[in-house]
């Protein structure tokens, strides 16, 4: 593959008749599915497989940081409110135990190409702590040469200077990911979130000044008192500050699932018709400014490593969204983390207390996992494919995988029927291709071939597809 895919086509009529719930497919098999009979002997397992493989795969790693000074009420993620700078040296001490147990089980010439720290805000460490960690991770892993690295870290803007931001430069992050969600005060008012232009300019020319290689700003659309001409405002001030990549996220009000989301008046929700136009508002500006639809909620300008990966068939999707490093084993560090070991998931204790427990007992955190059976691989392949590409040439996948495609997946080819005379896909077998109009709705696609949609779980809610 080698080829510039077509923008998306928004059709307003066609979203609201699809979004409905689904999952994100960050995995295949989906979080909800994973076992809690997969533990710490099987993860070993797992890694010992992958060790012995002819061409070892590289690392990414991803660290959890939890902590936050205040909540936000939208927030979906596993973090811990506080001030108390104490928690996070109790929570640093166990994170260290892990790397030290979990780093030594890979072997040394795996070099780690990616890392990731994720939160919460990571950037609750002061730079002391950030240097620490960065140090240990160094100590215990092979970290890859700088020009092959790409170390990324999340920021809360509110919470952070030039000073900072230059000081992650020489631990090695080239990465940025500034939290925004929205500029308009009244929305920051109902989502507890003051965050100015100002504070955002700052840690972004910070970021370019210090040799940061991609900046990226996360938004949110489907917030309470969110209204089309203020959400345009804040697209046109985002565009202003001409970051390299745009995450654009819809909403999902889970308050039964995230306590903080109960703090948020339903009522002041947009309706669907303003949510729908809050996305196609940001489609036009986005689009016009430049910016490449990838897939899903990613934006990136055209010249941007992840449209590049697109074009030329090496897009892979991860728990981190699109990625360009799907090539390598991911490893989870800290509370509620999951990893993706060779053809297997795992996932860490969600609550602290549990994560504490275990490693306080000399025991990796493992809570759940899942070892992927023959029918998983194939279909993770697939869903992979159709989320990254919007395409799939159904004999080639036939020949990879030694089936037919028609057969293997009668009943799914025949679900596809439906989605083509409505014009989200062409279904010109061998090939299947969303349309424009289809390439929102890729979740929904995707969905035709998930094996384990029809289970009934407990606790398991999807967001909305749109």
């Amino acid at each position: 593959m080698s080829r510039a895919i077509p923008p998306p086509e928004f059709d307003a009529a066609l979203i609201a008749r699809y979004d409905g719930n689904g999952p994100r497919y960050t995995s295949y098999p989906t979080a909800p599915h994973f076992q809690q009979d997969f533990g710490e002997k099987a993860l070993r397992s797992a890694i010992r497989a992958s060790n012995e493989e002819p061409i070892p795969r590289p690392l990414s790693l991803y660290v959890h940081l939890p902590f936050c000074t205040s909540p936000c009420f939208y927030c979906g993620c596993k973090r811990v409110i506080t001030r108390d700078i104490g928690k996070a040296d109790r929570y640093l001490e166990r994170l260290y135990r892990e790397i030290e147990l979990l780093a030594p089980l890979f072997d040394r010439d795996r070099p780690v190409q990616q890392l990731h720290f994720g939160g919460g805000t990571p950037n609750f460490l002061d730079m002391a702590r950030m240097r620490e960690l960065t140090e240990s991770l160094a100590r215990h892993f092979s970290f890859a040469v700088w020009q092959g690295r790409d170390f990324g870290v999340e920021l809360d803007p509110r919470f952070a200077d030039g000073d900072y931001v230059r000081g992650l430069a020489e631990l090695g992050f080239n990465r940025l990911s500034v939290g925004v969600q929205d500029f308009n005060p009244d929305v920051q008012r109902a989502i507890n979130r003051i965050q100015s232009v100002a504070q955002t300019r700052e840690v972004l020319e910070a970021g370019r000044a210090a040799g940061f290689i991609s900046i990226s700003i996360d938004l949110i659309y489907g917030l309470p008192r969110q209204t089309l001409a203020g959400f345009e405002t804040t697209l046109a001030e985002v565009i202003a500050l001409s970051p390299d990549r745009i995450a654009l996220y819809g909403y999902a009000h889970l308050p039964e699932l995230f306590k903080s989301q109960r703090q948020i008046d339903t009522a002041e929700l947009p309706d669907p018709a303003t949510r729908l136009a809050l996305l196609g508002r940001a489609l036009s500006l986005l689009g016009g400014a430049g910016y490449v639809y990838v897939g899903m909620d990613h934006f990136a300008r055209a010249s941007d490593e992840l449209v590049r990966a697109q074009c030329e068939g090496t897009l892979q999707r991860n728990f981190q969204g699109y990625s360009t490093h799907g090539q390598c084993d991911i490893v989870g560090l800290g509370v509620s983390a999951i990893g993706r070991i060779g053809d297997s998931y795992c996932q860490n204790a969600k609550d602290l207390n549990d994560y504490y427990a275990a490693l306080d007992t000399g025991h990796l955190p493992i809570m759940r996992g899942l070892t992927l059976n023959e029918d998983d691989i194939i279909r993770r392949e697939l869903i992979g494919h159709l989320m990254c590409y919007g395409e799939l040439d159904t004999a080639a996948f036939g020949q990879r995988h030694r089936l037919i495609f028609e057969e293997y997946f009668a009943p799914e080819v025949q679900q596809l029927r439906q989605l083509a005379e409505d014009g989200l896909i062409v279904l010109d077998m061998p090939l299947i291709r969303a349309t424009p109009r289809g390439r929102l709705l890729l979740r929904t696609i995707a969905m035709r071939f998930d094996a384990y949609l029809g289970q009934k779980l407990p606790f398991t809610r999807y967001s909305r597809t749109i």
